[in-house]
């Protein structure tokens, strides 16, 4: 599939906050700005409110028999493949997986019937960002010579995490048996804590053709000044002691506790990348720079992989494959961690700022393959 993108590099200075709070980082002494919930709220990390370990063929996909989840849900379909769609939780893809004689494969980690419930993205297959990815540092940014607040957006987060349009229901538009468009607008609230001061629309075309999955993410500033921007989409892959990511990267960027970046440099897990790293060989949750903007999961084990290709501006992948842990993420995003802060001060960053009116779309690919 082609694709349009309309862009703008950032240029208007974006820095980062003056002071942070005083329990993030030594030398940071000054809490009084700290709008953080009381030390007694624990604040969660993505391994802690994602958890979701693989159910079992048997039971995988019994919430698709439930009626009361069922109606809410879009299913498409194409040969052997399916993807099912849940609009009102985050516009979330809640399954990717082949029909088999010996039942559902899947090829991105399916939703459990709580994450319905909870309408919680977190425990979705995959779910889309905008109209940022990762974290802002302590919710807060300096834009346009004002400074952005998005204290409160989340209270179980220290910092700002992956926008707003995850934490809404979507509109469902134009639909065929293998296609659907879904649709998002935000109108700023001032009323409410937190919330994303920019009027935007997003939108997913999600498509199965060809033997693969392609998403297709679009926004447009619909605001009257310009908007900084990033987006991208969150899967999570079934994750097992032989699992393997391939991926030609050229360095990555290392975090702190707070999984903020500190420097983009080397690290053994860019060589390991290369010759397919184990999910299990690093504790890892950072982006890298420079990737080809193709990935490979491979479960060689089960004779099969999933090849995940990315169009321009995609250009920084996140890994998340945490020790002793289930969880496993490949992300292709258009911005690092912390970028609207780290603009003007760091390269590689990502991200853009889309003037009034302007848009921008790119395509996302997973592509199964099974040995015959």
């Amino acid at each position: 599939m082609g694709f349009v993108v309309r862009f703008s590099v950032a240029r208007t200075p974006i820095s980062p906050s003056a002071a942070r709070c005083a329990r993030h980082a030594t030398g940071d002494t000054d809490a009084r700005i700290c709008r953080h919930p009381p030390e007694a709220s624990p604040l969660l990390t993505m391994r802690d409110v994602s958890l979701n370990s693989i159910p079992t063929i048997a039971t995988d996909l019994a919430w698709l028999d439930d009626p009361v989840i069922a109606a809410g849900l879009v299913t498409l379909q194409a040969g052997a493949l399916r993807a099912v769609l849940a609009p009102n939780v985050g516009g979330a893809l809640a399954a990717f997986y082949e029909i088999t004689p010996d039942g559902p494969l899947h090829w991105l980690r399916p939703a459990v019937p709580e994450a319905f419930v909870e309408r919680d993205p977190l425990k979705m297959a995959s779910f889309p960002l905008f109209p940022y990815c990762n974290r802002i540092r302590d919710a807060r940014f300096e834009f346009d010579g004002a400074t952005v607040d998005l204290t409160g957006n989340d209270l179980r987060f220290a910092h700002a995490l992956h926008g707003n349009a995850w934490r809404h229901p979507w509109q469902v538009g134009a639909r065929t048996e293998s296609a659907v468009e879904l649709q998002f607008e935000h109108q700023p609230d001032a009323g409410v804590p937190g919330d994303w001061p920019f009027r935007y629309r997003a939108q997913q075309r999600v498509e199965l053709r060809d033997g693969a999955l392609h998403i297709t993410m679009s926004a447009q500033n619909l605001s009257s000044r310009p908007m900084p921007f990033g987006m991208g989409h969150h899967p999570y892959y079934p994750r097992t002691a032989q699992t393997r990511v391939h991926a030609n990267v050229q360095a990555m960027w290392h975090a702190d506790a707070d999984v903020l970046p500190t420097h983009l440099g080397p690290h053994p897990a860019v060589d390991a990348l290369r010759d397919g790293m184990s999910a299990d060989a690093f504790d890892l949750d950072n982006n890298f720079a420079n990737w080809s903007r193709e990935a490979v999961i491979a479960w060689p084990d089960e004779h099969r992989q999933l090849t995940m290709t990315a169009e321009a501006p995609f250009d920084h992948m996140v890994v998340f494959a945490p020790a002793n842990d289930p969880q496993l993420c490949v992300e292709p995003v258009t911005n690092t961690t912390d970028s609207f802060n780290a603009a003007g001060q760091r390269e590689q960053v990502g991200g853009c700022v889309l003037q009034p009116g302007e848009e921008i779309a790119a395509t996302l690919t997973w592509t199964p393959l099974r040995a015959s």
